[in-house]
């Protein structure tokens, strides 16, 4: 009977040191396609593109002439009799058109000011879609490292009802100590309490990918395939060259830069005037021996820009607006080589250790927890020492795939910072 459950020990054992993780089912979660779904759902990306809509349609406003005005009037009426046209030869009827014209390039600035602040929206809009995307991707990695350490604790919780048969077995025949059985029953325990708490995570990840998705929040996600770490060995200066190419925040402020450098433009342009043409036609009847011929008037107003200290005070606003935002494109790029050189460093870190678990640790975790079972059976080791050489191993399987999906997590955030898949 003791050779029986001690050989059922050690089967169950071997299966849960070669194979961490259950056997997942044929049908997988589609990253890819999460990723794509969320980019045409989410109601925070589509307010994203209709700001940026909303911004691109100003710049044809900016530009535009202000409407023209039409002028209606009755000129040197009598009062006496208001409605009498040849009464007096001055009496006339006027039309009138007059249009404001903005000094030659004006406009043009105006539109450009309005284009960029447009293209800084649409940058933002590039922008979310990358955070969007990680998001994406760090929940369906949390998923993956959920899901793998309830399989951890599943087996973990088969192999203790074995480690208490086999302690309640020696105990029977006076060889072990009833002590050994409460406290496996107590490691079981904390396992049933952690697969309790990971349930719990399952749930509430699902719930966040399922917002990013703009699905109900109790849509079942399915399993998640294994995930292999595939390194790059793009170094921290090409990667920072990729940021200044492709980055959206870095384009987006660039197009601040470019919209204050126009605006600075268009406040010294104001040191010159803007004009208003107007032209009238008088109608008039014969009167008072007059043949009552139609008259004309045309005519050329514009301000004089002597208001000169509001004037330099536009400037040296644009001025410290140029200024701001050129320290906000140093800043942000800055941010971006120093957030590169960190991930880098993690990731590096991670692949490390993932690949120091998967050759090393774990497989001399396994054998130290074989050498141990067989230790205790043959009363050469107690059972405390058991117990610490399989939580040993099932924390070191954790953490392996807690390096993975860290891995996969960090470089999601790389690929936002980037601004490109790498």
């Amino acid at each position: 009977m003791r050779k029986w459950l001690v050989g059922v020990m050690v089967s169950g054992l071997a299966f849960f040191t070669n194979s961490p993780v259950a056997a997942e089912s044929p049908s997988f979660e589609d990253l890819a396609g999460m990723v794509s779904l969320a980019l045409q759902n989410n109601p925070e990306l589509k307010a994203s593109q209709a700001r940026w809509e909303m911004f691109r349609n100003k710049v044809e406003q900016a530009q535009a002439f202000e409407d023209p005005m039409l002028m209606l009037k009755i000129q040197n009426g009598l009062v006496r009799e208001p409605f009498s046209f040849s009464k007096d030869s001055m009496t006339q009827k006027v039309i009138g058109i007059s249009q404001q014209i903005p000094f030659w390039g004006k406009r043009v600035l105006k539109g450009e000011v309005a284009e960029k602040e447009a293209e800084s929206y649409k940058w933002a809009l590039e922008e979310r879609k990358l955070e969007l995307a990680r998001m994406v991707k760090e929940s369906f990695f949390q998923i993956f490292y959920v899901d793998r350490s309830r399989a951890i604790v599943d087996r973990s919780i088969r192999i203790f009802d074995d480690f208490i048969t086999l302690a309640q077995t020696k105990y029977a025949v006076g060889q072990g100590l009833q002590q050994d059985v409460f406290k496996a029953q107590v490691e079981r325990s904390k396992l049933l309490d952690m697969r309790i708490t990971l349930e719990q995570q399952r749930k509430s990840q699902e719930a966040a990918l399922n917002a990013l998705l703009n699905r109900p929040a109790g849509t079942p996600v399915g399993s998640i395939a294994d995930v292999e770490i595939q390194p790059f060995s793009a170094t921290a200066e090409e990667l920072a060259a990729i940021a200044d190419d492709n980055s959206p925040l870095l384009r987006g402020s660039r197009a601040l830069v470019e919209k204050a450098d126009a605006g600075l433009k268009l406040a010294k342009k104001e040191y010159l005037p803007d004009f208003n043409v107007a032209f009238e036609y008088m109608q008039r009847d014969p009167a008072m021996g007059s043949d009552g011929s139609d008259m004309y008037s045309l005519g050329l107003t514009f301000n004089l820009p002597v208001q000169r200290s509001r004037r330099q005070a536009a400037v040296a606003e644009s001025n410290a607006e140029v200024r701001m935002a050129v320290e906000e494109l140093n800043i942000q790029r800055n941010t971006i080589r120093a957030g590169i050189a960190d991930l880098l460093a993690q990731l590096e870190r991670r692949r490390k250790l993932t690949d120091l678990y998967r050759t090393g640790i774990l497989p001399q975790a396994r054998q130290s927890l074989e050498s141990a079972t067989i230790g205790y059976r043959v009363n050469r080791i107690d059972f405390l020492a058991l117990l610490d050489s399989s939580v040993t191993l099932f924390n070191y399987d954790r953490e392996y795939f807690d390096s993975i999906a860290d891995y996969q997590m960090k470089k999601a955030q790389l690929e936002a910072l980037v601004g490109k898949e790498l």
